[in-house]
């Protein structure tokens, strides 16, 4: 399936499940007790029986997650996609049977119901999934949320290859140029080379290039791999050649090939969405938290440190979109946003030129008032970014938002690229291992791993050591 409908499918896929897992005990509840003569084994009225079932809908989205059922990988699978249905359904059902063991009180009307419920759920996980399917392919024919895919190859599996996607409608992949041996593409502007296809990537709105064969320099492939990365477009390797086949490989097989897919990174799908659902929730949930020490740093600094509550400056998020990051200002006003080489300069101090050229930063700065080093020390002067959070420029854990200048002239290009496959964060990997501590090196090796190895887990076991980090101040400048 294209990377770009992944995001909306998988989310429409989690509000059909919680609508199918809603609808099911609905149904069941009202078989029971309006349809059924047999004496109640208790009386549980409407809404009360409803609201449990509302409170247990995460615990059944999590045990869909544990099952892949967001994953591209098994839906787009029927067989494989029914199966984990299946077994997922009937776990879901025995969480909420256990649930009802440990609370100590009956939550259903009849024993009956979970049975029906049972039932119900899982033909109506079927049913809402297949409607989803059959809109997707309706979108498709209509070339609505497709994949416009430059083929670069010169065997027979680029033909192959060619022909089958231009006709495949459930595929979501429309071939709009080939670079080598195409056969006859409608359609399909022809490259003689695969250099003269990238120069048009921008022209043609290329967003899949698939290369079915390595060419013998391979500096000719990193040309073709590092074009796609740049531009964040996703880059497949179908291999048309047996020596390819490895047993060592985990390889999926599209169209009759063996395929290898190159992400740059887990957080696609299902994880992208329950990422930016796991931040706003995070934020609503500790608003009583956050929200009166935000009004109180806000006072603060307006008799402490007087001027503009808050710093603005131009970073980089997903993609190197830029955005205005939010921090509660720390600097004297006049400083505030000014360059700092050039500030340091008119000071006279060299040395501060030559520290900040190093590291981007100085121990000791003079521009920072007072109350700015109590912003810093404490970490307070981070809490304005909350609102780039609610705004879905940041999320709370993610990489350093950086400026610009400072992704050029410490990343190279395919590192810049690997960083912002992913919305920069409040707090990320680096910040818990050391924070200012730790080398520049070390710092950019972390902030890769993280986008390279993101886990939901990780963002939690990151969340919770920045509270201890926070609390002992290590590193904190």
């Amino acid at each position: 399936m294209p990377v770009k409908t992944v995001r909306f499918y998988t989310l429409a896929l989690i509000i059909a499940d919680t609508l199918a897992f809603l609808a099911a005990f609905a149904i069941a509840y009202k078989l029971r007790t309006t349809y059924d003569s047999r004496i109640l084994l208790a009386i549980i009225p409407a809404r009360e029986f409803m609201t449990t079932f509302l409170t247990l809908v995460p615990f059944w989205l999590v045990t869909f997650v544990a099952f892949g059922l967001y994953s591209p990988y098994v839906y787009q699978k029927r067989l494989t996609e029914y199966g984990k249905l299946l077994i997922a359904s009937a776990v879901g059902i025995l969480i909420v049977i256990g649930y009802a063991y440990v609370i100590d009180r009956p939550i259903f009307p009849g024993r009956v119901v979970p049975l029906y419920a049972a039932v119900l759920v899982f033909l109506l996980l079927l049913l809402f999934r297949e409607v989803l399917r059959t809109v997707r392919d309706v979108l498709y024919r209509y070339n609505i949320g497709t994949q416009r895919v430059l083929i670069i190859g010169n065997n027979d599996a680029t033909a192959n290859i060619a022909r089958s996607l231009s006709l495949t409608h459930r595929s979501g992949f429309r071939v709009v140029a080939v670079a080598g041996n195409a056969g006859t593409t409608r359609g399909a502007a022809i490259y003689r080379s695969a250099e003269d296809a990238l120069r048009d990537l921008d022209i043609l709105h290329i967003d899949t290039i698939i290369q079915t064969n390595l060419y013998d320099k391979s500096e000719k492939n990193l040309v073709i791999m590092d074009a796609a990365q740049q531009r964040h477009i996703q880059y497949c390797f179908i291999p048309g050649e047996n020596e390819f086949y490895s047993g060592k490989n985990t390889i999926d097989v599209f169209l009759g090939y063996p395929i290898i897919s190159v992400y740059k990174s887990p957080l696609i799908g299902w994880g992208e969405v329950v990422k930016r659902i796991f931040d706003v929730a995070c934020v609503v949930i500790t608003l009583p938290l956050w929200l009166p020490i935000f009004a109180l740093l806000v006072v603060l600094q307006k008799l402490l440190n007087p001027g503009p509550v808050f710093f603005t400056h131009t970073r980089l998020t997903r993609h190197s979109k830029p955005f205005r990051m939010y921090k509660f200002r720390s600097m004297i006003p006049q400083y505030s946003g000014e360059d700092a080489v050039e500030i340091f300069r008119k000071m006279g101090r060299d040395d501060l030129v030559e520290e900040y050229n190093r590291d981007f930063k100085v121990e000791n700065d003079p521009r920072i008032t007072r109350f700015g080093q109590f912003l810093r020390a404490s970490s307070f002067d981070e809490i304005g970014q909350i609102i780039n959070v609610i705004k879905g420029d940041m999320s709370l854990v993610g990489p350093r938002p950086i400026p610009a200048k400072e992704l050029k002239a410490k990343f190279s290009r395919v590192h810049g690229a690997l960083l912002h496959e992913v919305r920069p964060g409040i707090t990320g990997l680096w910040q818990v291992s050391g924070r200012s501590d730790l080398p520049t090196n070390e710092r950019i090796e972390l902030e890769l791993y993280y986008v390279q190895n993101w886990s939901f887990w990780l963002d939690i076991k990151i969340l919770f050591k920045t509270i201890l980090v926070v609390i002992r101040k290590t590193g904190a400048r």
